[in-house]
């Protein structure tokens, strides 16, 4: 009988990165309950979120044990997209803030 050859990783790495999943969700429900408000509850909810996605691609989908050309080959054109999303977002607090400028200087009751 011959078996399929593939990678073999144990049990007790999937046991602690589900522990630390759990403690990383933990974490983010703490946030909540002791109500932080503003940019410290936003950027621990997000920091929370990239840190377990990370996990689940590096280790839940093997991402950690794929060639690098497959890592990039998966990981770029999403971080593209959000570098242009990011752009987007800046050009258009530019154009809203245009707008409001222009229309407010031509509708004042001198001009």
């Amino acid at each position: 009988m011959e078996h399929a050859q593939g990678q073999q990783h144990p049990i007790s790495l999937y046991l602690k990165i589900w522990g630390l999943l759990f403690v990383l969700s933990t974490l983010s429900y703490l946030v909540d309950y002791f109500h932080f408000q503003g940019y410290l509850r936003w950027s621990l909810i997000v920091t929370f979120m990239l840190l377990k996605a990370g996990l689940i691609v590096s280790i839940f989908m093997h991402m950690a044990w794929e060639r690098l050309a497959m890592v990039y080959a998966i990981l770029v054109p999403p971080l593209c997209l959000l570098v242009l999303i990011g752009l987007m977002a800046a050009e258009a607090d530019y154009i809203f803030l245009s707008r409001i400028f222009f229309f407010a200087q031509g509708a004042s009751p001198g001009s």
